[in-house]
C-alpha cells in the first residue's frame, strides 16, 4: 500500500513545480547571534564555544527558526527543510553534543511543522522535508596519504548516526526525508541504508528525496563521479526524486540537471548555491606623482626591446602547408524532450530553490 504522503506530493508533482525553501545558514546570520545566544539558558555553562553550531538553534532559539520557516513559507515555498543539516551524532561530536542527536532531529521537525500547518491549505498545502546532511567525514576516501585504507567513520558508524536523525525526524512530523548536499555516495547509500532500516523497524513509511553536489566544473562529485554515474549508484533507492544542490549556481548547474532529468526515471531535483552578493568595488585612488612604475601611478616609458638573435645561417624557414578547410558543422539536434528545463515535458516538474525559483526566470 503506497504511503499517502508520496501519493500526494506526486500527485502535486504531475501538476506543478514544487518550491523548496532557500538558505538557512544565510537566514541565520543576519539574526547577529553571539555565543550566548547559541548556548540559551540550557547551555550556559557549556565548556565547549557552540556560536555557529546552527543545529543546536532549533533547541535555544526556537522562535528564531520557526520565523525562518514562516517567511520562505510566506515567499511561497511549498516544501521546508529542517535545521538538521549537521544533527548527526558524529558531527555534533566536535561541540560535544552528540548525546543530543536525536533530541536536536526531533525539535527542527517540529518546528518546521508548526510553520507548514499554519500556513497550509487544502489548495496549497505545504510539507516539511526532514534534513539528513552529508556529515563532516567521508567513507570511501582515505583520510591518510600513507594509507589508502584509513576512514574517517566506517558504513556501519554512518548507518546508526543517521538512523538515530531520521528517527527523530520522523518523530517530529517530517512529511519527507532529505539526503542532500552529497558529496560521497558511499555516505549517501549509508543513508539510504539507515532510512530503508527505520522504515521497517518502526512500521513507518515516507517519501525520500536524494541530492547529490557537483562541487566544480570538472562535473563530479568529491568522489568522482559523473552526474549519471551518481544516478546509477542511487536509482535503486526509489526515491520520489533525485537531483543536484549546492557549490555550483544556477548558470553552471544547469547542464548537469538537464542530464539527470534525461537519465531519471523519477522526477528531479534543483536547489542551486545562490552565490554571495557582490560588493561594489572600491573607487581607485590617483597615482601618487613622481614614483614611475606603481601599479596606479602614471605610467613610464618602456625601454624599447633589444633586438632579437640573427637566424643561424643554414637554416631556412620551412613554409608552412596550407590549411584544410573547415568542414561544415553539423546542424544542431532539436532538444531531447527529457530536458527539465524544456516545456515539452510537463510530466516531471523539477523541485527547485526557492530564492533560484523566485528570482531567475532561467530556472
Amino acid at each position: 500500500m503506497a504511503d499517502p504522503r508520496t501519493t500526494q506530493i506526486t500527485a502535486l508533482l504531475k501538476q506543478r513545480i514544487l518550491i523548496l525553501d532557500g538558505a538557512m545558514g544565510t537566514m541565520i546570520q543576519r539574526h547577529g547571534l553571539e555565543e550566548a545566544d547559541y548556548r540559551g539558558e540550557r547551555f550556559a555553562n557549556w565548556d565547549i564555544n557552540l556560536k555557529g553550531m546552527n543545529d543546536l538553534l532549533s533547541i535555544t532559539q526556537p522562535d528564531i527558526i520557526r520565523g525562518i520557516h514562516e517567511q520562505y513559507l510566506d515567499a511561497g515555498a511549498d516544501i521546508v527543510e529542517t535545521n538538521s543539516f549537521g544533527a548527526t551524532a558524529k558531527d555534533l561530536e566536535r561541540f560535544g553534543l552528540q548525546e543530543y542527536a536525536y533530541e536536536l532531529n526531533v525539535a527542527a521537525a517540529r518546528l518546521a511543522k508548526e510553520a507548514a500547518e499554519k500556513y497550509s491549505s487544502t489548495e496549497k498545502p505545504r510539507f516539511v522535508a526532514g534534513v539528513l546532511g552529508p556529515t563532516q567525514k567521508t567513507a570511501s576516501m582515505s583520510v591518510d596519504v600513507n594509507d589508502p585504507g584509513a576512514r574517517a567513520i566506517t558504513f556501519a558508524e554512518l548507518v546508526d548516526d543517521y538512523a538515530e536523525a531520521a528517527r527523530g525526524l520522523i518523530e517530529g512530523g517530517a512529511d519527507l526525508l532529505l539526503i542532500e548536499t552529497i558529496f560521497d555516495t558511499l555516505n549517501a547509500k549509508a543513508a539510504i541504508f539507515a532510512c530503508e532500516k527505520v522504515f521497517e523497524e518502526d512500521s513507518v513509511k515516507l517519501p525520500v528525496m536524494i541530492s547529490g553536489t557537483i562541487t566544480d566544473a570538472s562535473g563530479r562529485t568529491l568522489s568522482g563521479q559523473t552526474t549519471e554515474a551518481f544516478y546509477n549508484s542511487l536509482h535503486h533507492a526509489k526515491p520520489i526524486s533525485i537531483g543536484l544542490n549546492c557549490a555550483l549556481g544556477p548558470d553552471l548547474l544547469r547542464q548537469y540537471v538537464e542530464e539527470m532529468a534525461r537519465i531519471a526515471d523519477t522526477f528531479v531535483s534543483a536547489h542551486p548555491n545562490a552565490g554571495s552578493a557582490s560588493r561594489p568595488s572600491a573607487p581607485s585612488r590617483p597615482g601618487r606623482p613622481g614614483k614611475p612604475g606603481r601599479p596606479m601611478g602614471p605610467s613610464s616609458p618602456r625601454p624599447p626591446l633589444s633586438p632579437g638573435r640573427p637566424r643561424r645561417p643554414g637554416l631556412p624557414a620551412v613554409p608552412k602547408s596550407p590549411r584544410a578547410p573547415l568542414k561544415p558543422s553539423r546542424p544542431s539536434r532539436p532538444g531531447r524532450p527529457g530536458s527539465p528545463l524544456s516545456p515539452a515535458r510537463p510530466s516531471k516538474p523539477i523541485l527547485v530553490h526557492c530564492k533560484i525559483a523566485l528570482n531567475n526566470p532561467r530556472v
